[in-house]
Order: structure tokens, then C-alpha cells, then sequence
């Protein structure tokens, strides 16, 4: 009984590690498949920029607070 449950916990284990690498290795970002956000009822998508990303990225920009939400973890950083 434990020899099965310790074989069906790594055989998981093994196959999620598989996926994680062919998502990581396919380096396109993950996309819903149940129609994300007008699947819950929201027609425009976002209250903020209506459906479209690029006049968030705008109005960032413009109030001057556009912060990079990731950085380079190979170059050096200042601090």
C-alpha cells in the first residue's frame, strides 16, 4: 500500500516536471483555454484599459511610474 502510494506520488512528480520543462522550453507564455476574462461575465476585460494592454503601458508611461515587472537576473545589478 505505501510502496504504491510513494510510486504514484513520484510518477506525478516526474510527469509535472516534464510539462513544467515543455512549457519552459516552448517559451511562449501560457494562454487560457476557457475563454478567460468574458468567460465571467466581463465584456471589455479590464476596467482599466478597456480590453486593450497598450493604453495601460501608455498611461504608465505618461504619469512616469512605468516599473519593469521583471529584470535580468545574468547582469550585474546596482546596489
Amino acid at each position: 500500500m505505501i510502496s504504491t502510494m510513494i510510486a504514484t506520488v513520484l510518477g506525478f512528480s516526474v510527469l509535472f516536471g516534464l510539462m513544467s520543462l515543455g512549457v519552459i522550453f516552448a517559451n511562449k507564455p501560457i494562454k487560457g483555454s476557457c475563454g478567460g476574462m468574458s468567460a465571467l461575465g466581463f465584456k471589455e476585460g479590464c476596467d482599466i484599459c478597456g480590453g486593450k494592454p497598450s493604453a495601460c503601458d501608455a498611461q504608465q508611461e505618461a504619469q512616469g511610474k512605468a516599473v519593469p515587472l521583471s529584470y535580468n537576473a545574468m547582469e550585474k545589478r546596482n546596489e
